[in-house]
């Protein structure tokens, strides 16, 4: 039997999705009575809410639920999930009303006619800046990484070093975008909650709820059967599912809410915006002698969100003198959530600027300065890495990229109108794995059913799950059906993070094992399995994926416009589980990265709260013909020290680096340094005019 694992195999539900039979969270069939919902968002930047009222001659509507009349919900730790609990508004968008009418129509139309008297209207406050009077030092940043980190005295070494690069650098705020936008479907029956919902994470949504409605956690069903896309977006419960199944409880019907697109540049998280001191210092021969990354963002005043923009930094380059700090500001605006790369994304942007710039001032090639501040262990931890591929991921793009044709001084490239460039950074993304649980069974035709409450966003979480469960089991991958997204099955982590495969992955396998060990596989043979013990059992290592991402641009130098030319990431993510599949969310991670380059950006309104531009007429996103040679490679990497498949995930690190390596590639292009995101074109014309 040909192992299944490593093998491109097409995604499991690939004819369902593209002949329409699968469906999403807003697509189950219409049931007799069903109402649909429409918010109302608060059109003040800050205040409080006095009155909401139907005007009359609007659309006749079953309910109309705001803080004066919604039910009381349960303490819910996240504050976003408190919907129409206050009279306070935080910020303009946020949800203070919703109707509920027979049509999509009406209820839109009734939304429209909804008449909202506010009260201590003041301007916002909304602007990130790294003097803001509310900064604060939060207790630890995402994923319970320490706030604040500081090794030796950079300082002074600061003072001594014969190189320094001393900048700051920013990115703009990010919409994840993705295509299915936030949608429930809600149901009560005989005090059971069932809600079919766009997310990222069914037992974490059935957590929530369960405490909101003051259920146990067996009372509430969350199905998310397929999901189009979320980014980290619906990586956690969004105020949608509360709104929904509020409303579905107010009225004794089934409730469909859609959220407009616009809404998902309000209410359901986004990725802040940054801004980052970076200074680096180095002796002659280009090794670091100092590291510090001050990194300053922004948070709500309902919700703390702190992403950890320095973390990275902590385990890239060896230096003896390091400092690592995070800032927050409370303002008025919506809770920032996670996005793709959540942290290292920005703040790789920053670092990997810096190595630039300092290879500059060195006279040394970058990749070379890279290479010679490789640390031999985690210079956070101290731990030796389970495996760590910089280098080799370096060197063989550099070889695969034709980085020997770069010209070191910018400007000196030309081809009629446009100037060319190529750029360089390092990706790295730690391996994170949760505990899961999962269940398998043999039919009675013999083939095995597995179940775990998995979310499949899109990434092929249904494929690689059997190809994993096909070799624990022995058997072809054909012979395995996956049940996932429904809290009904075992318990599981949400997808993000990178962590799905190889959390999922190690139930899964542990279950397979558990079956397989039974004997023959007999129909009606079952087995249970959880990882907990599994998980935090492991060595004390460091676990991480790299990787080394190439771009090539062209610049027009009348206009100041870059294009993209050519993007190459060559990355170390362990086994990798089917080709197929990994290519797709790599390349689909690196144009991640050239849309934080050139093009995305929230533009946050000053006078009236939110972002001006809220949906994709004005927010611009890459397309295909935004770059026309993507290419996503991987070396071959066996690392024994992981889940027992051996992967690292792939979701996360192809974002990471890509923006920084295009922006390296636009300066040996022109010589001109953009170290605020995106570079648009007026950022490369107002330097070049002096």
């Amino acid at each position: 039997m040909t192992a299944s694992i490593g093998q491109s195999i097409q995604r499991t539900e690939s004819v369902d999705k593209v002949t329409g039979r699968a469906r999403y969270a807003a697509e189950q069939p219409p049931i007799a009575g069903q109402v649909y919902a429409w918010y109302v968002p608060a059109t003040v930047p800050a205040g409080t809410v006095e009155n909401v009222e139907l005007a009359d001659g609007g659309p006749s509507v079953h309910a109309l639920l705001w803080h004066g009349n919604a039910e009381k919900l349960g303490d819910v730790e996240d504050a976003e999930l408190h919907v129409l609990q206050s009279n306070s508004v935080a910020y303009r968008g946020q949800i203070v009303a919703v109707v509920l009418a027979d049509t999509l129509q009406n209820a839109r139309a009734a939304a429209a006619a909804v008449q909202v008297r506010y009260a201590d209207v003041r301007s916002p406050d909304n602007t990130l800046s790294a003097d803001h009077s509310s900064l604060y030092a939060p207790e630890s940043v995402n994923a319970g990484f320490p706030t604040d980190v500081t090794v030796g005295d950079p300082d002074a070494a600061l003072t001594t070093a014969e190189h320094v690069v001393d900048h700051w650098y920013s990115t703009a705020p990010m919409h994840n975008s993705p295509m299915e936008p936030h949608a429930t479907t809600a149901r009560w029956s005989d005090g059971v909650l069932t809600v079919w919902d766009s997310t990222q994470a069914p037992s974490g949504v059935q957590g929530d709820l369960a405490t909101a409605f003051g259920l146990e956690p067996e009372n509430v069903r969350v199905i998310a059967e397929n999901v189009g896309g979320g980014f980290g977006a619906k990586g956690s419960t969004r105020p949608n599912a509360v709104l929904a199944a509020m409303a579905a409880r107010a009225t004794g019907k089934t409730v469909k809410l859609v959220l407009p697109r616009q809404a998902l540049f309000d209410v359901v998280g986004y990725r802040t915006p940054t801004l980052n001191h970076v200074r680096l210092g180095a002796d002659s021969s280009g090794k670091l002698q100092a590291i510090a990354h001050d990194s300053f963002q922004q948070t709500s005043t309902i919700f703390e969100f702190c992403e950890q923009t320095s973390e990275s930094t902590r385990h890239i380059y060896a230096s003896p003198n390091r400092a690592t700090t995070h800032r927050l500001a409370t303002l008025d605006v919506g809770t920032p959530r996670w996005m793709r790369a959540p942290g290292e994304a920005p703040g790789m942007f920053a670092v990997e600027t810096a190595i630039d710039e300092l290879a500059t001032a060195t006279g040394i090639d970058p990749i070379e300065l890279r290479i010679r501040n490789e640390p031999d262990v985690d210079p956070a931890s101290g731990n030796p890495f389970s495996s760590r591929s910089v280098v080799q991921c370096l060197r063989e793009g550099a070889q695969k990229f034709g980085w020997d044709r770069r010209d070191s001084t910018p400007g000196r490239r030309r081809e009629g109108n446009t100037l060319l460039g190529m750029g360089v950074a390092t990706a790295s993304y730690p391996v994170l794995i949760s505990p899961s649980t999962a269940a398998a069974r043999v039919e009675q035709d013999g083939t095995i059913t597995v179940s775990v409450a998995a979310s499949d966003i899109g990434t092929g979480a249904r494929t690689v799950l059997r190809q994993i469960a096909a070799d624990a089991l022995e058997v072809d991958a054909d012979a395995v059906t996956l049940e996932l997204g429904d809290s009904a099955l075992p318990k599981a982590p949400g997808a993000g993070g990178s962590s799905g495969t190889s959390s999922w992955g190690w139930a899964v396998t542990k279950v397979c094992n558990a079956l397989r060990d039974q004997g023959p596989l007999q129909p009606g043979n079952s087995a249970e399995a959880d990882t907990t013990d599994d998980v935090e059992a492991q060595k004390e290592l460091a676990r991480m994926a790299f990787g080394a991402q190439f771009a090539e641009v062209a610049v027009d130098v009348d206009t100041g416009e870059v294009r993209v030319r050519r993007m190459l990431g060559v990355f170390g993510i362990g086994k990798v589980m089917n080709p197929r599949l990994a290519r797709s969310q790599l390349i689909g991670g690196m144009t991640f990265g050239l849309g934080m380059a050139l093009m995305e950006s929230g533009i946050v309104d000053h006078e009236f709260g939110g972002f001006a531009n809220h949906d994709l007429a004005e927010y611009h996103i890459p397309a295909c013909a935004d770059v026309t040679d993507l290419d996503a490679v991987w070396i071959e990497e066996v690392d024994t020290e992981l889940a027992p498949m051996g992967g690292k995930g792939i979701g996360e690190i192809g974002a990471v680096g890509s923006s920084a390596a295009i922006g390296n590639a636009v300066y040996n292009a022109t010589g001109v340094r953009v170290r605020d995101l995106p570079i648009t074109l007026d950022k490369v014309l107002t330097q070049w005019s002096g």
